[in-house]
Order: structure tokens, then C-alpha cells, then sequence
């Protein structure tokens, strides 16, 4: 569903104003709170056809492990230049210590990162054919994953880290792959007392929205708002309703809902919706791989907000941070220079 051209504001802020707030990211303290995923890739070079199936046989090259879910966020914001810190658990496994490794080599902090050996690490390995010669191509994904809550005492360590650590920080994404570590209570615990410090706080959730009240904004893909309200967004009409209702139901100062190839639309109550189209580039190559893209929406948008933006600069800078992550294969990131690169 397109939206017609009477339904967009057209509105931009100045290149001198965004370009101030990105480089005011740097140094903001950003708590990252949710499901810390290892994202795998086994590369291999197609070799021949299996006698035992009509599969390829791959001969592996490259074998490799990035941050996902979470951790994917918190790489978005550290690229950005903000000090992360990150709650949650991962798995007492080979996955669990080569996700932390890949973290500590980009000086996330990770004392609120729980080792839980009850449950392995969330893990999604990608098996992918190609080459440096050759496009790569991912023939399938394998997820183990347990989506169960995290227990005790594991759960406990958490919450005394948020506890610790709210006080502290600009800004709070939580970041809910529906893994098991969004509880109940941590969000009764971190919400009220993120409001009550003036915090900022952003959800990005694969799960239900209405469990997160008061916030300072959703950033949902459509899909996920879909899901949330239990209806199809087909019309402008079903958008701004979609809108409007995940505003009244959750209370939020406002929506965020990431769009695909339509961009993205923002709701703020009192305020007309603010619709953006996909940020263009210059010499633009072909979009290679939307996986993350939400991830670095929500670290940009959060950072924006932390760094003074409205949300309407904060959206736009966003945009444009999504319009060059998806252009590149796997969970990217941007750094300020190439973020203020496509702004200008």
C-alpha cells in the first residue's frame, strides 16, 4: 500500500541541525535491555550436487559469528559513538562466549550481561553459498532458541542491574526478540522508574505493544503493529487508525512504524501523522539485506531523541540510517561520517 502524495508532510530539517545532532551522539549513555542473539554464518564455495540428495555441497570458507537481536542494537548505537551497556543473559556454550568476544572487541559493557547456564544462547545460523567472486546467497536458516522466561536467579541479576544503572544513563531501548528476557517484571520494574528519573525510553518488540505503557515511543515494523492491534494495514485509512490506536493503547508520546519500501511513518499525539518515504542516496546500489535494518531504526532514533531531536528530526535521521544499512549483507551498523554523508 502506497500512500498518496496528499497523505505526506513535506517537511525536512536542515542539513546544519542534523548534522549537530548525530555528532552529539557521541558519549550519550544508551542501556540496551532484551534478547542477545549470535548471528552465524558458515560461508562455503557451491562444490558439486549431493549423491545422497539433490542439495548443493558446499565447501566451507568462512565461518563467522556477529551480534544479533539485542547486541545488534547495541552495536548500531557504540558505531554511533555512545557508551552502551547491556541486560540480559546469554548461554554457558561456544555461541554465548564468541558473542561476547565480538562485543568486547567494540567496548560494549557487558557487566549486566547475565552467563545462564540453564538455557543456550539464542543462536541463528545462516548457511550461505558464494564466493568473493561469486554472489552470496543464504540457503537456510537454523534458530535454537528458547523462548521460555528467564528464571532465577538470573532474572534477579538483571533487574538489580537496571536498578543500578538507571540513574545513570540518557536513554533505555528495550529491545524484545520474545526470547524469555522482557518479563513482566522487568518491564514493571523498568518503565515507572525510567519515567520517574525522565528518562527516555524506546521499545522495539516482536511481541505485544500494549504491555508497554507509558514509554516514550514504539518502533514497530508493520508487521509487528499488525500483529499487536489484529489487523491488516491496506489503506492510509488502516494506517492512521493503526497509528492512533497503538498511541491510545500504550500510551506512548509516540509511534514510530517502519514501513519496508513505503518508509516510515510517525504518530505524536495532538499531531498530524508524519509520513517519510525511503531516504534516497546518491549512486544508491541495490538494497542486499533488510535483516537488522529495525535494529539500527531504533538505536538511531533513540540516540536522536537523547541527543535533543524531536522526533520528527529524530525519524528523518533514521531514515536515513536504514536507507544504507540495507545495502550491505547481514546486521550492519553506520558511523557518524557516513550517516552525516547521506544527510547532506
Amino acid at each position: 500500500m502506497s500512500l498518496p502524495e496528499k497523505g505526506a508532510i513535506n517537511w525536512a530539517p536542515t542539513n546544519l541541525r542534523l548534522h549537530s545532532l548525530v555528532e552529539s551522539f557521541s558519549g550519550k549513555r544508551m542501556l540496551v535491555i532484551g534478547d542477545m542473539v549470535a548471528d552465524e554464518y558458515l560461508i562455503g564455495r557451491p562444490k558439486s550436487i549431493s549423491r545422497e540428495a539433490p542439495v548443493l555441497i558446499l565447501e566451507l570458507n568462512e565461518e563467522r559469528t556477529v551480534p544479533g537481536g539485542a547486541t545488534n542494537v547495541a552495536v548500531n548505537a557504540r558505531t554511533l559513538g555512545a557508551d552502551v551497556f547491556l541486560a540480559g543473559v546469554v548461554g554457558d556454550d561456544v555461541p554465548g562466549r564468541r558473542l561476547r568476544r565480538a562485543i568486547s572487541d567494540l567496548g560494549i559493557r557487558q557487566e549486566g550481561l547475565v552467563t545462564d547456564s540453564s538455557r543456550p544462547t539464542s543462536t541463528k545460523t545462516r548457511i550461505v553459498a558464494g564466493s568473493s567472486q561469486i554472489v552470496q546467497q543464504q540457503i537456510v536458516r537454523i534458530d535454537r532458541v528458547d523462548t521460555s522466561e528467564v528464571g532465577e536467579p538470573s532474572k534477579r541479576q538483571i533487574i538489580d542491574y537496571i536498578r543500578q544503572m538507571l540513574p545513570t544513563i540518557d536513554a533505555v531501548i528495550m529491545s524484545d526478540y520474545a526470547n524469555g528476557v522482557i518479563s513482566p517484571d522487568i518491564i514493571k520494574l523498568c518503565i515507572p522508574m525510567a519515567r520517574e528519573l525522565h528518562k527516555i525510553v524506546v521499545v522495539d518488540s516482536h511481541g505485544s505493544l500494549s504491555r508497554f505503557q507509558g514509554v516514550t515511543a514504539l518502533t514497530p515494523n508493520q508487521p509487528e503493529a499488525e500483529l499487536s492491534l489484529g489487523m491488516t494495514i491496506s489503506t492510509e485509512a488502516d494506517l492512521r487508525e493503526a497509528g492512533n490506536r497503538l498511541l491510545e493503547g500504550s500510551l506512548a508520546q509516540g509511534v514510530l512504524i517502519t514501513r519496508g519500501a513505503e518508509g516510515m511513518s510517525l504518530f505524536e499525539a495532538g499531531k498530524a501523522p508524519l509520513h517519510l518515504p525511503i531516504h534516497r542516496l546518491d549512486h544508491a546500489s541495490e538494497i542486499v539485506d533488510t535483516n537488522g535494518a529495525g535494529d539500527t531504526v531504533a538505536a538511531t532514533f533513540t540516540l536522536a531523541l537523547a541527543s535533543g531531536a524531536s522526533m520528527a528530526e529524530a525519524a528523518y535521521i533514521a531514515n536515513a540510517a536504514a536507507a544504507l544499512v540495507v545495502r550491505r549483507l547481514g546486521c550492519a551498523s553506520n558511523t557518524p561520517e557516513e550517516l552525516m554523508s547521506v544527510i547532506a
